[in-house]
This record gives structure tokens, sequence and C-alpha cells, in this order.
């Protein structure tokens, strides 16, 4: 066991899911044709205003209050200064010394364990705008579509102390913020961004070592082996008698391997003032309370109730509430067909497959919750088989098919019919005395050969436990 400790704090952007910018009326549209989602206010022409977009305020609020925050009834927006070409006013308007929530805490399982990590704030601020860089033409260009599009950013405790740990945290404020339906939350596509703090220090010492900032971070993967890799650089560094610099540093997703950005004395200084054209952020008792009704359950609690609810074992709740869409799925389906562990089954191995294979979510399933309850209704009644209906599955599934429809169509009715199987299974004994023989004799896994051959005639149509208790009646 190390005799070191890593101390991580994950600050992590989000944006949110409005149709207009924090402070204008422009579109968050995205990929639109480079700078059309632009106006004077978001590209800070001179005597432009900016106004505050209430359902931005709504969403952040909403977070807050789903991480046990303190609302705080009155915040400040703030200029946070500094000059970039892709940041046509100058700053960003941010939060500063007031932000709009503090001191809350979201709950991670890890390795079994329940632990609360701290959040410290989270506050609002606009997004800068992109730039493009093109060897080609040897020259870089400015998109501002993305400028002054509502961001939160939220602050981790310095509570994490693994790289398992950091991205159970991330899952699951992903979660959280999907449950909410205010954040598309997916990394790879930028509007789920994160930095990490990290530092190492000796287990017995009470101080923190010196920490540096990662970042680059564009995938849970990455995360974990950005955070890995840094973890062992600074110990090694440690064990070796050197000191850690502080410093920024980039994860290097080829290598695996962070290196060093900009040290301390490069770092920024932002000059923080109150913005002058943005009146304080007043919140009202009732607003926060009609917000606060309006919270869904979060997936943590929706983890609980399928275990209590359903029966269901821990990993396969888990996985299910992994995405609101694919939780709100399996319960219609069970609401169709009461067997919630059948129904699971079948999600987390033929449906998940199938959306893993056309890269899509279950929002966006050809296959709804009444067609698979319908299926396995089927299987159930003996209609078909749970082979024939795993075989038909991908088929279905990415047509939007009705099964019924399509077995009757396909000719694929299970054959239940006891007369008819007991004379089709005694001509198969017929034709393979020597087996059967063998089978009299003590092969008793040859019980398995008749019915391949029983189903092989049937092409696969046959009531396999009719069959079998047929074979067992015959060869006795």
């Amino acid at each position: 066991m190390s005799e070191y400790e890593a101390i991580i704090g994950l600050e992590v952007h989000a944006q949110l899911k409005t149709d207009s910018k924090l402070f204008c009326a422009c579109s968050t549209q995205f990929g639109q044709e480079a700078n059309t989602n632009v106006c004077p206010v978001c590209t800070g022409m001179p005597g432009a205003l900016p106004v505050m977009n209430q359902k931005a305020l709504e969403y952040a609020a909403k977070l807050g209050l789903a991480l046990n925050c303190q609302l705080n009834r009155n915040s400040v927006f703030a200029r946070k200064n500094y000059f970039y070409p892709d940041l046509p006013k100058g700053y960003q308007i941010s939060q500063y010394e007031h932000p709009l929530a503090e001191h809350g805490c979201l709950k991670i399982v890890q390795d079994g364990q329940k632990k609360n990590v701290g959040i410290v704030r989270i506050h609002m601020e606009d997004d800068a705008g992109k730039s493009i860089h093109s060897p080609a033409d040897n020259k870089s260009y400015v998109d501002l579509n993305r400028t002054g599009v509502p961001l939160i950013e939220i602050v981790s405790g310095p509570d994490i102390h693994s790289a398992e740990e950091a991205v159970a945290y991330l899952k699951n404020l992903r979660n959280i913020l999907r449950y909410l339906d205010i954040c598309d939350a997916n990394m790879e596509e930028g509007n789920f961004r994160c930095d990490a703090n990290v530092s190492v220090k000796p287990k017995q010492d009470k101080e923190f070592g010196t920490r540096t900032e990662l970042k680059n971070l564009n995938s849970f993967r990455y995360v974990q082996k950005a955070l890995e890799f840094e973890i062992n650089r600074q110990q090694d560094l440690l064990e070796d008698g050197e000191e850690v610099v502080q410093q920024t540093r980039l994860f290097d997703e080829h290598k695996g391997k962070t290196r060093s950005m900009r040290g301390k004395e490069e770092a920024h200084d932002y000059r923080y003032f109150p913005d002058p054209d943005l009146v304080q952020l007043q919140l009202g008792e009732e607003e926060i309370l009609d917000w606060n009704q309006n919270i869904p359950e979060l997936p943590l609690d929706r983890i609980e109730r399928f275990i209590s609810s359903y029966n269901l074992p821990e990993q396969d709740a888990v996985v299910l509430t992994g995405e609101k869409d694919l939780a709100d799925f399996f319960e219609e389906t069970v609401s169709l067909y009461n067997e919630p562990k059948t129904v699971s089954n079948w999600i987390m191995s033929e449906m998940l497959r199938e959306l893993r294979e056309l890269d899509i979510d279950a929002s966006e399933s050809p296959f709804g919750p009444g067609q698979l309850a319908s299926l396995l209704g089927m299987i159930h009644e003996e209609k078909i088989s749970s082979k024939i209906g795993k075989e038909i599955f991908p088929e279905i599934f990415r047509e939007g098919l009705d099964p019924e429809t399509y077995v009757q169509e396909k000719g694929l009715l299970q054959i239940s019919d006891q007369n008819w199987l007991e004379d089709l299974v005694g001509q198969v004994l017929e034709e393979n005395p020597d087996e059967v023989q063998s089978y009299k004799s003590g092969k008793k896994k040859l019980l398995s050969y008749f019915m391949g051959q029983v189903m092989k005639k049937t092409k696969g149509q046959a009531n396999p436990q009719v069959v079998d208790d047929l074979l067992k009646q015959k060869l006795q």
C-alpha cells in the first residue's frame, strides 16, 4: 500500500440547454455556419447591453438544489478580464466573490462504498468563441457562434483521492445534469468539460502538496489515464527527493502522458470586478420553492428504487439508470410486461448491444417499450422460443417492426402440437438407432443430439420443452 495520498479537485464546465445565449437572443444551435449566431451584445459592440436569460438561471439553480447547495439569494456577475482572439469583449462575464450556489455535496458509490464529495461552488458564466487553426493556409480563424453560450462551472472540494473516484464523480454529475434535462453532458462534444487539480502528499501530512492543473480531458477514459499518470509522476518526484512544480499541464492522449503547458509565473491576473451593465441577481423564495418541487428523481435515488421495487440486482439497477431514457424505457416496458428481471436481461443484453452498434442512445431507439413487451409476451406464451426471439431481435429492432406481425409473416410461430411433434420425435429416433442404443447404455448427453435433429426438421420452430418431454418418454 502506498504511503502517499492523492488530493484531487475537479472543475467542470457544463453548457446549458437553452435556445438562446446567456445575455442575448442569439441561437445556441450547434453546427451553424461560422459567425452567423452573433449580435452586437455577444460580440461586445460598444453600447450593447446584456439582458439575463431567465431559463439559464433556472437551470443553474436546479443543479444547485439537486446537489444540496445553499442558493445565495443575491449573487453578482463579474468581468473576468483577459485577452484572447476568440474573446471579442476582452472579458468573460462570470461570477467570482458572490456565486449562485455554494456548500453542496454529490454522492458517489465506489467499490460498493458511498461517499460525499463536497461542492465548493456553482457559478454562471458565458462561453468564449472558438479558434480554428489551418496549417494548410498558415492562418487561424475565429468562429464567434459559441460566444455567449451559457455555462455553469461546478467546483468540487479536495475530497477525491483516486482516478476511479474522479470518474465516478464525473459520471454521476453527468447523469444528474441529464436527469434534470439542463445539459447534454457529452465530453466528446465539448458541452461537458473538465479540468483537474492534483497534488500528492505523504499520508501523515496535514498540509496538501503542490498542485498541478490538468487540461484537455475530453473523455472519461482520458480523465482516468491522465490522473493515474500525474499521481504516479508526482509520487516518483517526492520519492526521489525532488519538488513538484506548480504548473498547468496538458494530457497527450497519444502518449498517455501529461506535459507542461505553463508555469505558475505565467498565471493570469484576471482583475475581477462587478459587471456595471448587469444588476445583482436576486432569487425569490417562491421561485426557489417552485424549482425545488420540479426536481425529478435523481440517479442514485432511482437505483435504490429499482432494487427495492423491482427486486433487481444492484448491477442491473446501475446500468439501467445510467441513462434517463434507458431507465424510462425499462419502466414503461415493465408496465406492459410485468417481469422486471426478464425485461432487464433483454435490455442489458440484446438492446444495449444494438444501441452500441448503431451508436445511438435509448432516446433514439427505433424499437419502443410496447414492441419489446410484445416480443417478451410471445415468448412467455410459447408462440416463439427465446432462441427465435434473439435471432430476430436485430432486424425487428433496427427496422422498428411489430414482433407479432413479423413472426406471422415469416412463419416463425412455435410448434406446440403434441401429436404432430410425437410423430416427428418417433421418426428421428427411428432414423438414429445406434444413437438410441448408446443413449440407453448411459450416454445421456445424446439427448441434445436428438433435440437438434428435431429442431433441424422444424427449422427451429418446435417447442423445446414439449420435445424434451417427448424424447425422455420415448427413450425410457
